[in-house]
């Protein structure tokens, strides 16, 4: 797979660079953010080679592509973290539950509660995120900011989820004090939901918010998972149907 001339472990090198320097411009620690690659349309041998250089969590789209990856690396599924951070049909939701570790794209009860339900009781509970639409585009999914509060307090009450956070995809641009708007907007809805859930919130340390084009101003804003894919893949291939 072509990687734009570089190799994963240099690509990913580099990614870790840019995250260190942001963390260092934002007076934060690098060991507060994670990165997250995303390797939704790579191959599983991508992830292989990935993993390889150390990265550990991995960010998928399509949950059968991300299914038919988890099978071929299962064993190495010890080594590795399993990210969804697509939208999520109720139909596939059994198979996120037993395969996935975390899941960001939640944004309605129905969700969250056959998640729960499906759930293994084996594995430790599903880690979940709250879409949130940061941008209020019509197009985007995601819960709004006023109906965040009253989801996030239905979830942290299932049993086998553990509610972690927020996550958002915000409307892209190039300008760097535009891009920081909506990941402050995000950070600010983490900190209220804290307090408006008390003790319930106490899991709520997760913004998942920032990918390539703008990890800096994430970081700066407070993202602690950033979810980088082309920088570390190279630019995707298209995807087939």
């Amino acid at each position: 797979m072509e990687t734009n001339q570089s190799s994963i472990a240099e690509n990913l090198a580099r990614v870790r660079q840019r995250m260190g320097r942001a963390c260092q411009e934002a007076g934060r620690s690098p060991e507060h953010v994670t990165l997250l690659a995303v390797s939704k349309t790579c191959p599983a041998a991508a992830v292989a080679e990935a993993l390889a250089a150390g990265q550990r969590a991995f960010g998928e789209n399509y949950v059968q592509e991300a299914l038919d990856k988890i099978q071929a690396l299962a064993d190495q599924r010890a080594q590795l973290e399993w990210h969804l951070i697509g939208p999520l049909q109720s139909n596939k939701t059994r198979a996120v539950a037993e395969a996935f570790d975390w899941v960001h794209s939640v944004d309605r009860l129905k969700t969250a509660e056959r998640l729960s339900a499906q759930r293994p009781a084996g594995l430790p509970p599903l880690e979940v995120c709250l879409q949130v639409n940061v941008s209020g585009e019509a197009s985007k999914s995601g819960v709004a900011f006023d109906e965040l509060p009253a989801l996030a307090r239905a979830v942290a009450g299932l049993p086998r989820l553990r509610l972690r956070g927020l996550m958002a995809i915000p409307e892209p641009s190039a300008d760097a004090v535009v891009q920081r708007a909506p990941h402050r907007r995000l950070r600010q809805a983490l900190e209220a939901l804290r307090a408006t859930l008390g003790p319930a919130g106490a899991t709520l340390d997760t913004l998942s918010m920032g990918m390539s084009a703008d990890l800096e101003a994430a970081i700066a804003e407070g993202a602690t998972l950033v979810r980088v894919g082309t920088a570390v893949f190279g630019e995707r291939p298209r995807r087939a149907g």
